[in-house]
């Protein structure tokens, strides 16, 4: 089979659509024949040598994919050959084959077209377990999104008007318009305008009980100055660096919290019971509408260069897709 392989670490020409060898399927595990994998973040830091994969998973990027099942291992029940998939993964979807743990696959949901599906599995994951296990959101809450044009935060505004919260995001100005279809109440040019104070205005002074940040150090201490009283705050990435000063006094006056989370190197079961959790309580949202998959574009896997190239200008809205066949 072919792969994208990455013989050295680099820009996106170091990306390498190549021959590998097939994947087999061990105990627990299907061989999901993939038709799109999304294009994440956390791919261009692999391919610069930043983000290497878990132990035992695929040294090829792509931590997530949609397909169909071709093969089953061992110790696997309620999956069949020609079913329909898309799966989390913690690497190998920049691929045409990859084995996939049984407890990380994910029916595609019903009006979902195939390929659009691998749009999914990972913005879903991150979302619920961030702004639902972690943050608690709630009907009436104020949700605020950073990076609202990514992925991450397009299904993060569906998800969090589906649950009856006022969502609020960052984004360049460009992508407003979008983003407000979407759901937004309210969206803030980070370039032009303080997120902290259009935060305070929106909400008449209440602040933000739930904030989910894709930027780490560079907006911790303004992050805190945006939270209501009782505020969560939940780091998902460190795009503005991994290192801040926290104001302890700023948040024990608010009683408020800090929560930073990864997805990737977490064990088996972790995934497995966050992967329950998206079917029993997210799928149904998409079957019936109410989230959609936000792709910017197709591109074949061997265009995988251009993809790097186009997330990292922060061109996109929503997910870049690398299709095969």
């Amino acid at each position: 089979m072919r792969a994208i392989t990455i013989p050295q670490p680099g820009g996106p020409d170091a990306l390498v659509w190549a021959e590998v060898p097939d994947p087999e399927p061990g105990p627990g595990e299907v061989i999901v024949d993939v038709r799109a994998s999304g294009v994440n973040r956390a791919d261009l830091l692999q391919r610069k040598g930043h983000y290497p994969p878990p132990a035992g998973a695929p040294a090829y990027p792509g931590l997530e994919c949609s397909g169909v099942i071709s093969a089953i291992g061992p110790d696997v029940s309620g999956w069949v050959v020609g079913q329909e998939v898309c799966a989390l993964l913690a690497g190998g979807g920049y691929a045409e084959r990859v084995a996939v743990p049984a407890g990380q696959l994910l029916p595609v949901p019903a009006g979902v077209d195939l390929v659009d599906a691998a749009a999914l599995p990972e913005v879903a994951c991150t979302v619920w377990s961030n702004v639902v296990r972690v943050a608690r959101l709630s009907a009436g809450d104020t949700l605020l999104v950073h990076g609202g044009g990514s992925g991450i935060g397009t299904f993060a505004i569906q998800f969090g008007v589906a649950l009856g919260a006022t969502v609020l995001v960052t984004a360049r100005a460009a992508k407003h318009a979008r983003l407000k279809e979407l759901g937004a109440a309210h969206t803030i040019d980070y370039r032009e305008q303080d997120f902290v104070e259009e935060v305070r205005q929106a909400t008449g002074g209440h602040g933000a009980d739930v904030v989910l940040d894709i930027m780490g150090g560079s907006y911790l201490g303004r992050n805190i100055e945006a939270l209501a009283t009782g505020g969560r705050l939940v780091v998902i990435g460190l795009q503005g660096g991994a290192s801040a000063e926290l104001n302890l006094g700023a948040l024990l006056s608010k009683r408020a919290s800090v929560a930073a989370t990864t997805l990737r190197a977490r064990p088996l079961a972790e995934k497995a019971e966050i992967v329950r959790g998206v079917r029993d309580e997210v799928w149904p949202l998409v079957e019936t509408g109410a989230i959609q998959p936000v792709v910017d574009r197709r591109l074949p896997m061997s265009d995988a260069a251009e993809a790097h190239r186009r997330v990292e200008a922060n061109d996109h809205l929503g997910k870049v897709l690398l299709t095969v066949g």
